[in-house]
């Protein structure tokens, strides 16, 4: 029997209409960051961690979907309309969360790593409790993706390349903030999380 490989859900429109149109906001907003990247002038301080989240990024997509449409075995069947609507959740929280700490940070925030004079530590909003909340919100919609994809390995690949690129980027950005910035963000970081308040 010859069996024509496919994403979860579809033969069903309205799983995959939700799926895609959540995809393309998600997409959109990343992109309306991107167009906010700094002069090639912070570029020596970013180390090439923008272009490695870029490129890790994708790849960890094209693995999920790969796996979703390759991998059956892996499938998350038991529970996978329960996960669509988790995953599909996880998206638009992480997103959420993304934008209110780029709202947050204002003037200060650029997609690639870089100072500016006289900038101070901010300490509120998100960043009262965690360090890093806009990769956090990243992490946790590309989470949201793998688990709509409903394939386990789809689910691994999500988390462990994006995990092993977001690491370097913030080893990256913690440096640049603590050479620019001194004691005050060295205080700071005693006393706040990277990404989950009480884990990580």
């Amino acid at each position: 029997m010859n069996i024509q490989p496919s994403l979860p859900f579809s033969g069903e429109p309205l799983y995959v209409g939700t799926f895609w149109a959540v995809f393309v906001l998600w997409n959109g907003a990343e992109l309306i960051l991107n167009t906010r990247r700094q002069s090639a002038t912070a570029d020596a301080r970013d180390r090439g961690s923008f272009t490695v989240l870029v490129l890790i990024l994708g790849i960890a997509f094209s693995l999920a979907f790969a796996f979703a449409l390759l991998l059956p075995g892996a499938a998350i069947a038991s529970a996978a309309r329960p996960l669509f609507i988790v995953g599909i959740c996880c998206v638009l929280a992480g997103t959420a969360l993304r934008w209110y700490a780029v709202a947050t940070l204002g003037r200060y925030f650029t997609v690639n790593v870089a100072t500016q004079a006289a900038q101070p530590v901010i300490d509120f909003g998100p960043y009262r409790y965690i360090r890093h909340p806009a990769y956090a919100g990243s992490l946790l919609a590309l989470l949201g993706f793998a688990l709509a994809l409903g394939n386990w390995a789809g689910v691994l690949a999500m988390l462990i390349l994006p995990g092993g690129a977001f690491s370097y980027r913030i080893a990256v950005e913690e440096a640049t903030l603590l050479s620019a910035l001194g004691e005050p963000y060295a205080r700071y970081m005693r006393h706040t999380w990277r990404l989950i308040p009480g884990l990580v």
